[in-house]
């Protein structure tokens, strides 16, 4: 990503004109000519012409067209966002609208997903929220023998939740050993995800403390192992609202759309994006050619995580649009939002 130029590289006109420039731009989707800009401010065309031009050869306006105006280049959004953008306050209309959704009765699942259509609606982009692949804490493992080569895992988690899986057994497994694992399990790793309960009986054997023979604790680490597979299979990732990427100003770049509606269909990717939001404290830009998955589409998101009870972040919730969505409005909805999934998960 290349430099942002500080703003005190720029005079004070050139600092006005640029910000007139880009909010123009991100109200109507067009390029901003000179006759526009002269409506705003108290300065003939070619004045403004004049510094517009300086602006693009900063590096910080583009020039799409032979006739057309001026719009922020990727680096010229970052300056703005960073230093001159004006964050309001979500409306007490948006707020409500929010939690709303995020509140209605039913599962987690249900609220998540509505957490990501209000977004959507609001914005009239994509939204999105992301959740890490859940990793239960033991409360009881019961290994059952279903015949000579199988068994029954039946996982119990620390939340009440029941799961079953089948797990292969070895050849010659002498008697008792499904009782000694099951029971090692119960008594010794409760209260621990899959990862700390496998190093736990790792460290166990190592030190010789553990009182499970080879055969159990093959056992201990094969009842163990379904559900790490499980939990290594990714992030859920909910998107809604791709249509509202489809809008007026999309049909004449309908190429750019069609590679960002592609992008999105990618969401191991788009999860990997947003998961670098989870280190932040407030909600994180992300800007066009900023991240490689959206460079190519000119897309730019805005994600802000989501917390537990205990404080630790558990999912990433945003907006994914195109590079002229209105951030000075959907950072704070953004993070609103995120404010009230945590309430909900709290």
């Amino acid at each position: 990503m290349a430099t942002t130029l500080p703003l005190a590289d720029l005079s004070d006109r050139a600092r006005e004109i640029f910000r007139l420039a880009v909010e123009g731009y991100l109200a109507s989707g067009h390029p901003v000519g000179s006759k526009t800009l002269a409506g705003a401010i108290n300065l003939s065309p070619a004045s403004i012409r004049s510094v517009l031009s300086d602006l693009e050869v900063m590096g910080l306006l583009g020039h799409p067209h032979t006739s057309a105006g001026r719009m922020p280049t990727d680096i010229g959004l970052r300056l703005f966002v960073d230093g001159m953008m004006q964050v309001a306050e979500p409306t007490a209309e948006e707020r409500a609208a929010i939690e709303r959704q995020v509140s209605t009765p039913g599962p987690l699942e249900a609220a998540l997903a509505a957490a990501s259509s209000v977004l959507s609606d609001l914005s009239a982009a994509a939204g999105v929220v992301m959740v890490p692949a859940g990793e239960p804490r033991l409360a009881q493992l019961s290994l059952v023998p279903l015949n000579a080569g199988r068994a029954l895992a039946v996982l119990v988690g620390a939340d009440g939740t029941v799961e079953n899986r089948v797990v292969d057994l070895p050849a010659g497994l002498p008697p008792g050993a499904l009782e000694a694992a099951s029971n090692y399990i119960t008594r010794h790793l409760a209260g621990r995800t899959l990862a700390e309960a496998a190093a736990a009986m790792r460290a166990d054997l190592a030190s010789g403390r553990s009182a499970l023979d080879l055969a159990s604790a093959d056992l201990v680490q094969r009842g163990l192992a379904v559900w790490s597979e499980d939990a290594a299979q990714g992030p859920v990732l909910i998107v809604r609202g791709q249509a509202n990427l489809l809008d007026e100003a999309a049909l004449n770049d309908l190429e750019r759309i069609r590679q960002l509606l592609d992008e999105l269909e990618n969401k191991r990717a788009v999860a990997d994006l947003l998961d670098r939001a989870r280190d932040g404290t407030a909600t994180r830009i992300f800007i066009g050619s900023e991240n490689r998955l959206f460079a190519l589409s000119g897309s730019s998101v805005i994600a802000a995580p989501y917390r537990g009870a205990d404080g630790r972040v558990v999912g990433v919730v945003g907006v994914i649009g195109p590079t002229r969505l209105n951030y000075a409005r959907l950072v704070p909805i953004v993070d609103f939002t995120a404010q009230s999934l945590g309430r909900l998960i709290g």
